[in-house]
């Protein structure tokens, strides 16, 4: 991060906080499975 005039200017990465590692990609997957499969069993009346 660093000012440019009266702006601070930050890249991508410093602005979202962080890089996306393993356990946040491993959460998005599972819970999309999950709803995926909530959703089969919802419309499949089972």
């Amino acid at each position: 991060m660093h000012k440019d005039g009266k702006q601070i200017v930050e890249t991508a990465v410093e602005a979202r906080g962080g890089l996306l590692g393993r356990p946040v990609l491993l959460v998005l997957i599972v819970s999309c499975i999950l709803a995926v499969a909530a959703l089969v069993v919802t419309y499949s009346g089972a």
